[in-house]
């Protein structure tokens, strides 16, 4: 399926999507075949201790394809969600699924009922690839939804085949199942365009129900392409080994492990439970891994296991931050103990993930970077006009990888994508003279003090700093006297810690509106599954 285009954006896309073709593949799937090619032997995947061959990707992904393909009812352009944690089968399905010519709906297997009805109703789903686990939430709904394939696999299913868990769906059949029919079957030489629609990336929902972001072949193409310019020469090798902590059914995720390391040659180590901080430190140890992606309360519950300094770092020398504002606090620290940089980047679903990322010769801590080669960035006031370098204001970007739109929502789309294709992105950010980019806070998250902007990012930050502070969230709430306050949610390392103590702490440190004015200590903060405090559940 290819796209209709949303918004007269599409012809200065396809314009810059040429620049960054050198090679002038015609779709996302000739480079993953000449990766396979180039790379054949060499190890891609790695999880519960097995690994995956390029060559095993390449022959497993083309028979799960010629599966659906001629086993199913399924055509180019129908939608499949995969519902898996981090598991060998998701690039072998994702790569299998794309081949086919599907629409990949990458699914959170943590999803609820109700969630899972809206994504899958919202995109249509013909069929599903999911966790054994979790098959009775499928159960559940399935008659509320157009799924009618579902495939099934267990965690250690490349290791040992697992038998069909029993169900009361009426078409059902294993992912090993799949594979081996497909075997079987003539794969239909398919035409795939970089216009096709590879993948709908579901936002997290943060002002209502979630949408669905249409990144088509050519998005994931010029994303992958982009990062390559900015950083392939300082952080990307043929050997790389990476620790794959964030969920490949994110973004994040999805475009840093199944496609860019994947393409570059790279081993990808997949953690099925990150949140496991024992069991993915055990994985740490046993790889001499010179590459890891992760978010800033990962490093914050890495660096306080007691088992952090048993972990080899001598290999590392590319660390990622994405998915939250990184702390400077944690940043240093993370250095002082491992003697590795973290560079911190910046990224969205409608961006096929970065727009911006620090590198070992540019970086400035405290920013997330350069801009991507090929992308333009603007900041602007509440009345739309441009903004001089310094001032802070609504980001705005353009550039090949931005999305096309959201998935049945028209009206959605032109909220934030104009017919120049300049891309909201409703965060506040600050544009150096040099050309680093800050990104303040979320436009919603801004709180208003008496006229007075104030970012719960910048008071974060502070109070990270105090020694007996492990985690912490700030908001706004309303107050009669003040129109908003800063209210701060605490978790502490030491029991002694108490309101005064940190309101003290941070008066030393921060103007007087923007100290909080209300505590609470807890001792959990709501995440997201990637790690994302937040916010939102707190108000």
């Amino acid at each position: 399926m290819t796209v209709t285009p949303l918004v007269q954006s599409f012809d200065y896309s396809q314009q810059q999507l040429k620049l960054l073709n050198p090679k002038n593949y015609q779709s996302i799937i000739e480079l993953f075949n000449d990766s396979c090619r180039l790379y054949r032997n060499k190890p891609a995947f790695s999880c519960l201790e097995h690994t995956l061959s390029f060559d095993d990707v390449d022959i497993m992904s083309r028979n799960f394809a010629a599966y659906l393909l001629n086993e199913t009812n399924l055509q180019q352009g129908d939608r499949i969600a995969i519902q898996l944690p981090n598991l060998a089968q998701y690039p072998v399905a994702a790569w299998g699924a794309l081949r086919a010519g599907l629409i990949l709906v990458n699914t959170n297997p943590l999803y609820t009922q109700r969630e899972l009805i809206h994504q899958f109703n919202d995109a249509e789903v013909k069929a599903l690839v999911v966790l054994a686990d979790i098959l009775p939430n499928v159960e559940a709904i399935v008659e509320q939804t157009s799924i009618e394939h579902v495939i099934v696999t267990n965690p250690i299913d490349f290791i040992q085949a697992q038998p069909l868990a029993t169900t009361t769906l009426p078409s059902v059949i294993t992912f090993l199942d799949a594979i081996a029919i497909g075997s079987a079957c003539v794969l239909p030489k398919l035409t795939h365009e970089m216009n096709d629609i590879a993948v709908l990336q579901y936002t997290g929902g943060t002002t209502g129900l979630s949408k669905g972001v249409i990144l088509t072949q050519g998005n994931l193409y010029a994303s992958n392409r982009m990062a390559s310019m900015l950083l392939d020469d300082e952080l990307s090798d043929v050997d790389d080994i990476v620790i794959a902590p964030m969920p490949l059914y994110h973004v994040y995720g999805f475009t840093f492990n199944i496609i860019r390391t994947f393409v570059n040659g790279g081993l990808s180590v997949l953690i099925p439970e990150p949140r496991n901080i024992e069991s993915l430190i055990a994985t740490m140890k046993r790889y001499p891994f010179n590459g890891l992606a992760g978010v800033n309360t990962l490093f914050v519950a890495l660096l306080n296991h007691p088992d952090f300094a048993s972990i080899d770092f001598t290999h590392l020398n590319s660390v990622i931050s994405g998915g939250a504002a990184l702390v400077e606090e944690i940043a240093e620290e993370w250095f002082a103990r491992t003697e590795s940089t973290i560079y911190e980047a910046y990224g969205l679903s409608e961006s096929s993930a970065a727009l911006s990322c620090n590198t070992p010769v540019n970086r400035q801590l405290g920013t997330v970077g350069q801009p991507m080669p090929h992308l333009e960035i603007k900041t602007i006031d509440t009345d739309g006009n441009k903004l001089p370098f310094g001032d802070a204001g609504e980001l705005l970007v353009r550039g090949p990888h931005i999305m096309r739109g959201y998935w049945q929502a028209p009206e959605a789309t032109e909220e934030v994508l104009d017919a120049q294709g300049w891309f909201k992105t409703g965060d506040i950010a600050i544009i150096q003279a040099d050309g680093y980019l800050k990104i303040v806070d979320r436009l919603k998250d801004m709180v208003l003090v008496s006229g007075f902007n104030v970012y719960p990012n910048e008071v974060e930050a502070v109070v990270y700093g105090h020694p007996d502070v492990l985690e912490c969230a700030a908001i706004g709430i309303a107050d009669q006297r003040t129109g908003e306050a800063v209210k701060l949610f605490v978790v502490a390392t030491c029991p002694e810690l108490d309101e005064a103590k940190l309101k003290a702490f941070c008066r030393e440190r921060l103007a007087g509106y923007k100290v909080p004015k209300h505590y609470e200590f807890r001792d959990v903060l709501p995440k997201s599954n990637v790690g994302k405090v937040l916010r939102r559940a707190l108000r």
